[in-house]
This record gives structure tokens, sequence and C-alpha cells, in this order.
């Protein structure tokens, strides 16, 4: 029987407890997931890729069935060279669908042999994403809640440096 390999992408600058909670259900959901860090013309990231890596293989640490890579190009083209059967969107609000639908649809078109699952986070999650948590610590807000402690910590002092 084939492995069923699931593609997790994004920026994830930083890894939230959303994100976490994903990665958690997909692991339960596939074989093997390979979360994807991706690089996106459109944002320049707080943390280097490397952080990020880091970030990730720390809070996975105990999830066997996970790894993690970095890509560019398209995501459904690495899908295929990973032999990825899915790929797995987090859905927080309706707001997020139509985007994520569009997107579908597209990596639909390009390669019919890789499906976009989406799942929705624990509902204590469904307003959390990167850019909220990097404002909340800005502006000196506890982020305990919303990170694991290595990104707090390491938020934290990248905030105080620049």
């Amino acid at each position: 029987m084939q492995e069923r390999i699931a593609i997790y992408p994004g920026t994830f600058d930083p890894l939230t407890l959303g994100h976490l909670d994903i990665i958690e259900r997909a692991s339960k959901l596939f074989d093997k997931i390979i979360i994807t860090i991706a690089s996106n013309s459109r944002k320049q990231p707080l943390f280097s890729l490397a952080e990020r890596i880091r970030f990730i293989k720390d809070a996975t640490r105990d999830i066997l069935n996970v790894s993690v890579k970095h890509f560019e190009g398209l995501l459904v083209d690495f899908a295929g060279t990973e032999d990825a059967v899915a790929i797995i969107r987090g859905l927080r609000a309706v707001s997020d669908f139509e985007y994520e639908l569009q997107m579908a649809l597209m990596n639909r078109r390009l390669n019919r042999d890789v499906t976009t699952v989406f799942l929705m986070p624990n509902e204590k999650y469904t307003y959390l994403n990167s850019t909220i948590v990097k404002e909340v610590a800005r502006y000196g807000g506890n982020i305990e809640n919303f990170v694991t402690p290595m990104v707090a910590e390491k938020l934290l002092e990248k905030l105080k440096k620049g």
C-alpha cells in the first residue's frame, strides 16, 4: 500500500499553536506530513528560514511522521516531487474560504493527483495568525497562549533588538 503523504505549506513566521493544532490533526490522517516553508515574494519574514525550521522541528519533535522542508516554485510541483496525495490548508473563518477555494481549484487544475484537504483548528485558535501574534508581542502583550515557549522567547528577543 502506498504511503499517504500530505504537504502543509506556509510561511510560519512564526509558527503558532494554531499551526501546531493543524499539524497534529493532519498527522493522524496521513502517514507522513511534510511541513513546507514557502518562499513568498509578497511577504518579508521577521524570522530567517533557519529559525522557522528550528521552531517547527522543536514543536513537532514528538510527532514522528512529520518532517520539514523548504521549497520555491509551484506548490503542486513540489507535492509531485514528494509523491504527496494532499495539500493541507487550515480554515479559521469563512473569510479564509474564498481565497483557499481559488487556490485549491487552481492546484487541482495543475495537478489532478493532489487533493486539497481543509482542516479547521480548535475553536480556541480560530482568531489566531502569525501577524496578530507579532503585533501583540510588539506592544508588550502576553503571547504565551499563542506560540510555543521557544517561539515566544525568540520573538521577544528579536523585537527588543529591532
